[in-house]
């Protein structure tokens, strides 16, 4: 594929938000004049370009719905909600950085004004969690509130609700069904603004979430899917979407670390650990290559990456993936190193199952086949209905 960056973690994030434009969240053009002006590895350019586009989208918006122009407002709101999120991308980390709260703010702002824009209906929603709540979107298939099909949409470690609606949510309404979206702990707002980290034993999560679908008349509560990552069990699931499928986070990062490092993560040896934080420090502090571990860091509450990279044996399906009783669909991107284990959680998996790899060849073979969601949703959607016919 022809590269806009160098730098390949530049390029996967450029491409996360320039391909979201399927569903209204970008326009090439303008993604390519803001690539223009970002110079490689440098996280303050990328925060300018894409914070500029954004403000002047906002702008744009606002003058579109002061003068009754809906649908020119809602477009150029989503756009904005979209540049917003992808600005912060390269700042995120503990402690927070107040940019990170405020353009974030700033995103899901733009995202309600284009939500009460939106036909169908598209409700804010908080889900009761633990004493607190957890905010979210209802998403109606139609303008009616009959019981329809109901996809749950859980994003991954840097996405927000509002991002997981470009993902499938505007695909899931397209086809007329209900689409729940949250931020769950370790996730938008919950950890940028009240501090919640992620938690291995997710279906603590799920199920509140499935809880509040089953409050809803909108939601047929014997056609419920999940698509994203599940962590445990949830009985009142009628299908689920991996996309990526994964087996161990730990084995996932096993898989791209250097085999002298991931063969002793777990030692507590002093001649051990020390060279191990030693290496892994240095590389927390590079912008790209250290990006993942500051956000393992930051949405883990965390301090030393070692403590990250031994957190993460927590966060298997290994032993329990055999109690997934609905039918599952696993898939995979052909180029993604996140995934490497999807083969592996499909063989455990008990039938009825299926597996699929989005092709290089197709335009899909990056992570979440960014640059080909629509390609993605056909597919899944496709699959999602017979599930849910029969």
């Amino acid at each position: 594929m022809v590269r806009i960056f160098k730098d390949e973690l530049f390029e996967a994030q450029w491409l996360r938000t320039a391909g979201y434009a399927s569903y209204g969240g970008a326009e090439l053009g303008e993604c390519l004049a803001v690539a223009g002006q970002i110079r490689e590895l440098d996280a303050e350019s990328w925060f300018a370009a894409w914070a500029t586009a954004a403000e002047r989208l906002q702008g744009l918006a606002d003058g579109s719905l002061a003068r009754g122009r809906a649908e020119s407002a809602r477009g150029a709101y989503l756009r904005a909600a979209n540049y917003w999120r992808s600005a912060y991308t390269f700042l995120i980390g503990a402690p927070v950085e107040p940019r990170v709260v405020s353009t974030y703010r700033r995103q899901r702002a733009a995202f309600q004004a284009a939500a009460a824009l939106m036909t169908p209906k598209t409700e804010q929603i908080e889900i009761p969690y633990e004493g607190r709540r957890l905010h979210g979107y209802l998403l109606r298939g139609g303008e009616s509130s009959d019981a329809r099909p109901t996809l749950i949409v859980n994003g991954g470690y840097d996405s927000t609700a509002e991002e997981s609606y470009f993902l499938s949510g505007a695909a899931a309404v397209a086809r007329g069904y209900t689409c729940l979206l949250f931020d769950g702990p370790g996730q938008g707002g919950a950890v940028i603004e009240n501090g919640l980290p992620f938690r291995p034993d997710w279906e603590a999560v799920i199920r509140p979430v499935v809880d509040y679908a089953l409050s809803r008349p909108e939601v047929d509560p014997q056609r419920i899917a999940l698509l994203g990552c599940s962590f445990g069990g949830e009985p009142r699931l009628a299908a689920l979407i991996a996309d990526p499928g994964e087996v161990s986070l730990e084995d996932e990062f096993k898989s791209r670390m250097p085999p002298f490092i991931a063969e002793r993560m777990a030692s507590r040896s002093p001649w051990i650990t020390w060279p191990l934080q030693f290496v892994l420090g240095r590389r927390t502090r590079h912008l790209t290559q250290g990006w993942g571990l500051r956000r393992g860091l930051w949405v883990h509450g965390l301090d030393q990456p070692l403590d990250y990279l031994r957190l993460l044996a927590d966060y298997s399906l290994k032993d329990i993936a055999d109690r997934i009783r609905c039918p599952s669909l696993i898939c995979c991107a052909e180029d993604d190193d996140i995934g490497v284990t999807a083969r592996d959680l499909f063989d455990r998996l008990p039938e009825p199952k299926t597996f699929h790899t989005f092709a290089s060849k197709d335009g899909a073979g990056g992570h979440c086949e960014a640059g080909a969601r629509v390609l993605f949703n056909q597919y899944v959607f496709d699959w999602l209905d017979e599930i849910l016919a029969a």
